[in-house]
């Protein structure tokens, strides 16, 4: 079954997510939406962010056997050549985005950075690889976050400095036998709502979809108290992989 994915936006607003699967790789991104009024120092928005390091990031992976670290290091330096004659890179408030990436060949290859979930059954053990650094801020002010925002003792994401691809979780496992990657907005039916656990978020993906998942997330939104210190609803996105075994086992 090649790896299947679904993507809704906010209701009355673009979608900042984007996902892409290749043939034996795939990844999400969950563009940050600035807080009114703050000034990110850029004439784009996160949505061109996303679409620009997406269609690098797809690139690279297919063209390119290199660690994903570095893969995502040369996608944001790409994005960054993009605009450094428009806009302020040095501005911390300069338009991000979270990145997963899952790639899959001898063994199972990851790299999350920021809040975008990757949940993987391997061996029959079901594990989620999340990079919560954020959730772990000394303060929550805006001049706080602007601040810990790619710094050390703070959090990384997807934006100006290319070294962020260095600080994600990563690593490498045996192959997997089933794998979601999810933006937060997804990832909220299980680490907000607590309406099913990691598992059991597999099996609804294997056995109903993507959007059947995304459905229930926005049912849950509308009959829940919204997630602490989150956004009533959220862009939503979740990626589904059940590979075919692979050629050399």
């Amino acid at each position: 079954m090649p790896a299947t994915g679904a993507s809704i936006g906010t209701p009355g607003r673009r979608n900042e997510d984007r996902f892409a699967i290749g043939p034996d790789w795939a990844f999400v991104l969950d563009g940050a939406t600035a807080p009114s009024g703050v000034d990110s120092g850029c004439v784009h928005d996160v949505v061109w962010l996303v679409r620009r390091l997406g269609g690098a990031l797809a690139e690279l992976l297919t063209i390119s056997d290199d660690p994903l670290a570095d893969l995502l290091a040369e996608a944001i330096d790409r994005v960054r050549a993009a605009h450094a004659d428009t806009c302020d890179l040095n501005n911390p408030n300069s338009p991000s985005s979270t990145a997963t990436l899952l790639r899959r060949g001898e063994g199972t290859e990851y790299l999350v950075l920021a809040d975008s979930p990757l949940v993987l059954d391997v061996g029959g053990e079901v594990r989620a690889v999340v990079d919560d650094r954020i959730d772990h801020l000394p303060s929550r002010t805006l001049d706080a976050v602007t601040e810990l925002r790619n710094s050390d003792g703070g959090f990384w994401v997807a934006s100006t400095k290319p070294e962020a691809a260095h600080q994600a979780v990563t690593g490498t496992l045996p192959p997997f036998r089933r794998a979601a990657l999810l933006t937060d907005g997804a990832s909220r039916l299980v680490d907000h709502f607590a309406l099913t656990d990691w598992r059991g978020l597999l099996d609804l993906l294997e056995e109903e979809g993507p959007a059947t998942l995304l459905a229930q997330v926005r049912q849950a939104e509308s009959t829940n108290p919204p997630p602490a210190r989150a956004k009533p609803h959220d862009d939503a996105t979740a990626l589904f992989w059940l590979p075919a075994p692979h050629p050399s086992h």
